[in-house]
């Protein structure tokens, strides 16, 4: 086992993995930059150091002083959390090269699999369902005669895009130069690869995504699926396990296709393969996630499986000690991410408990909200018996929890679960904006 492990990452999932490597006895590094020095990760682990200024491009994303504050301070890996540099097959290697541990797959993987129409292909050749699409294109002419044949609606995606970038819905062929030129330019300028494909557009669809866990052993298993179907702007706002939709069948089918893909990528650590499950049941998959996800801990709450741990575990070379059958998914969970809406100081903090319920923040009292990182502020998760349960227990947990001094989206979160298609668990990709329109929100 490691006995000492830095940090490459801020707020709410450094706290995770810092609290996570204390339960294993081992030691912490927490890097940050100027802006985040009176933060809560900083303050809980074991070492801190700072890495640059309050740009993330100088600091979180800036891969040659994380090295050197691994070397540093003599830590034997570097867990990345999510986003910044989780899923940079640059910084993977650089971390392979200088001989410390990325605790995640391997470089290789990460630049397959991070490459959208490379995972494509190999889906394909697997046997795993795609929606229909094409390959890479770099001429807008060709890129019409494909939007024709595929039909309209389509997207124009980036091969390295993530988070929402990179993609473009088009309509009619009039868009498509313009959705072309802006996905491309996008792509390139937060990825540095301005690579597109088109894919078929697909309406009614729920976002279904597979987490699964695989070993340098060969051992891959399935821990269930997520539906991040509620998004805004292609980020994720809610998140709930399972399925309100899902047949034990169509389970079944996309957890073996899930193991199908991990095995093909010879993927090793933790991963979240991602489909898109229509009206009729067919699934099609859309990308794999090479790293933890943001609302993994849905997931722990329903498989009683420690996901970080085991990223740990396995990164250390150490086999599961478990096999699909021993996985029994049981009850409900729910995720609300919370966002800021406004930097500040939070002046007045409650935050709810009770049996099943947790909230995963760096927030503290008096703490500063800084306006050079993403929005969310922490993540407020329940489980319970039913889905019926879950979704009163995250009601009542929304009306107590106060975070005064900045604005959130509490308010919408809780309109959210109280209105009538998302309890009767109606709804879609596309469905969010109405649903919060109905509850009188204005959408930022």
């Amino acid at each position: 086992m490691f006995s000492k492990i830095l940090i490459a990452n801020r707020g709410e999932v450094a706290v995770r993995i810092i609290r996570a490597c204390k339960e294993m006895g081992i030691e912490t590094v927490a890097v940050y930059s100027e802006a985040d020095q009176n933060t809560l990760p900083v303050a809980l682990a074991d070492e801190r150091i700072c890495v640059g200024g309050n740009a993330a491009v100088d600091s979180y994303l800036n891969q040659k002083n994380i090295i050197s504050a691994a070397l540093a301070s003599n830590a034997e890996a570097i867990h990345p959390g999510y986003g910044f540099l989780s899923e940079n097959p640059e910084f993977a290697a650089l971390c392979e090269e200088k001989g410390i541990v990325f605790i995640g797959p391997d470089s290789k993987v990460l630049r397959a699999m991070g490459d959208k129409d490379n995972s494509r292909q190999l889906m394909k050749e697997i046997g795993v369902p795609v929606v229909p699409g094409t390959e890479i294109l770099h001429d807008i002419t060709e890129a019409k005669k494909c939007a024709a044949q595929i039909g309209y609606p389509i997207l124009v995606k980036a091969t390295a895009g993530g988070g929402g970038k990179g993609i473009r819905v088009v309509e009619k062929e009039e868009d498509l130069e313009n959705a072309f030129v802006s996905a491309s330019e996008e792509a390139k300028n937060a990825f540095g690869n301005g690579d597109v494909f088109l894919e078929k557009y697909l309406t009614s669809v729920r976002h279904v995504e597979m987490q699964v866990l695989a070993d340098a052993f060969g051992h891959i298993v399935c821990l269930g699926e997520r539906d991040c179907s509620l998004q805004l702007n292609k980020q994720k706002v809610l998140e709930e396990t399972p399925c309100p939709v899902m047949t034990e069948e169509i389970r079944q089918n996309m957890m073996a296709m899930a193991i199908k893909a991990a095995k093909a990528a010879n993927y090793v650590n933790a991963g979240t393969v991602e489909f898109l499950l229509a009206p009729d049941g067919n699934f099609y998959f859309i990308e794999m996630n090479t790293r933890l996800q943001v609302e993994h801990p849905i997931t722990e709450e329903i498989s009683d499986v420690d996901i970080v741990k085991w990223q740990i575990r396995i990164a250390c070379q150490i086999p599961l000690d478990f096999t699909q059958e021993d996985i029994h998914l049981h009850g409900h969970a729910i995720e609300c991410r919370i966002n800021a809406r406004s930097t500040g100081q939070v002046d007045f903090l409650h935050i709810p408990g009770g049996s099943r319920l947790h909230f995963d923040t760096a927030l503290v009292q008096d703490c500063l909200i800084v306006p050079f990182y993403d929005s969310m502020i922490g993540k407020l998760i329940v489980h319970a018996k039913t889905r019926e349960d879950a979704i009163r227990k995250m009601e009542v947990a929304l009306c107590e929890m106060v975070i005064h001094g900045i604005h959130t989206n509490i308010e919408d979160q809780l309109r959210l679960v109280r209105n009538p298609k998302f309890q009767k668990g109606e709804y879609d990709t596309l469905i969010l904006p109405e649903l919060l329109a109905e509850g009188g929100t204005e959408l930022e």
